[in-house]
């Protein structure tokens, strides 16, 4: 068996800002036109008019502040609200592809390494541009890369069951190195005419670079353990898929894009999560008190702040636990490894952290790392 070191990580981050305000002011005209379409089923008690939303319910809800998006004028369009990504020719590069390979090159260049270097390459993450070919497979081709590749999703948590697909193949002397990519355009996913959850999603892409310990070449985090674990729940959800015109229904659904129940999620997920944490740090042989810091999913503050808590037993002190979201927004998958790429390199040989990535599913992913 063979050790397993995180040796580069990337960022690809879109140029387009959406802040609170702009969030608000275009939702609050697309109400205002609702509102006004549907005024006689409004008056005859048939339907809810649609109520404004404001920056300081999202602060209050969230913790987010503001988003990158791929496409900003779409968003923002009271008439349109959802992102305007023109279809490309089969020829061209998929928006995920191309998105990822950027952050796959920046994490290769983080560890010193290229295309050369690169036994297997993961696309993890919440939604596929298509069904086939696979996106991994075009961010090899894209990147030059050799070995094979391949897409798996687990929605939020596809980025660390990545990273524990990716190490075991590793271990096992299967490979000698992956790229674990999690391109994420949830901007085209998210149901921005919602009040409750219009603000939650923005785009990124993130990559993640692992290599046998003993070909390391400078500064790593040393893959200690990794742990997953899934629990069927529909409190998170997305109905659409390739099945959809079989059942005569293409026309605009609420259900086909993001749902979330979110009073449940909070209830059963935190709990969760940080009991796998525990369980997960138990088994490790690693103490609570001997992390140095917790890169978690970015998906709301309270929660984070709760899950930090709970599996510290007190406060987390400034810097323990980083949040991303205020800036980058929830971006599913690509989160814990947002804020592990932004807030790690201050860490000393020997410091220990912890990453995890929980949602759909339910799913949790935990990766217990050292500096080296």
């Amino acid at each position: 068996m063979h050790d397993v070191a995180i040796t580069g990580t990337g960022v690809f981050t879109p140029s387009q800002i959406i802040t609170n305000d702009e969030l608000v002011a275009a939702f609050n005209k697309y109400a205002d036109l609702w509102n006004a379409e549907n005024a006689a089923a409004i008056e005859a008690g048939v339907a809810e008019p649609k109520e404004h939303s404001s920056s300081e319910f999202i602060i209050a809800a969230s913790g987010i502040e503001n988003r990158y998006v791929l496409d900003k004028e779409g968003v923002l369009d009271p008439s349109r609200m959802f992102p305007s990504l023109p279809s490309r020719a089969d020829d061209e590069p998929g928006y995920m592809a191309e998105i990822g390979c950027d952050a796959a090159q920046k994490a290769l260049s983080a560890a010193g390494c290229s295309a050369a270097d690169v036994d297997l390459v993961i696309c993890a993450a919440s939604n596929m541009e298509r069904a086939y070919p696979a996106i991994g497979v075009e961010i090899q081709q894209l990147l030059g890369a050799g070995g094979f590749a391949f897409d798996m999703n687990v929605a939020c948590s596809s980025a660390t069951f990545g990273i524990q697909t990716a190490a075991d193949m590793i271990r096992s002397g299967s490979i000698q190195s992956a790229l674990v990519v999690n391109p994420e355009i949830c901007s085209a996913h998210l149901e921005w005419r919602d009040r409750d959850c219009h603000f939650i999603f923005g785009d990124v892409a993130t990559a993640t670079f692992l290599q046998r310990d003993q070909a390391v070449k400078g500064d790593h985090f040393k893959v200690l353990s990794t742990r997953c674990a899934t629990q069927f729940s529909n409190n998170i959800r997305n109905n659409n898929g390739y099945l959809r015109r079989t059942h005569d229904q293409m026309e605009d659904r609420r259900d086909m894009q993001f749902m979330q129940n979110g009073r449940k999620v909070f209830k059963e997920v935190l709990p969760l999560v940080s009991q796998h944490i525990a369980d997960h740090l138990a088994d490790a042989g690693v103490a609570a008190g001997d992390l140095r810091r917790l890169w978690l999913h970015q998906a709301n503050k309270t929660m984070n702040d709760y899950i930090g808590k709970k599996v510290l037993g007190r406060t987390p002190e400034p810097g323990e636990q980083p949040n991303i979201l205020q800036d980058y927004a929830n971006t599913s998958s690509a989160g814990s490894i947002i804020a592990f790429s932004k807030h790690s390199s201050d860490l000393e040989n020997g410091d220990k952290g912890l990453i995890c990535s929980f949602g759909a599913g339910y799913s949790v992913g935990s990766v217990i790392v050292e500096k080296g």
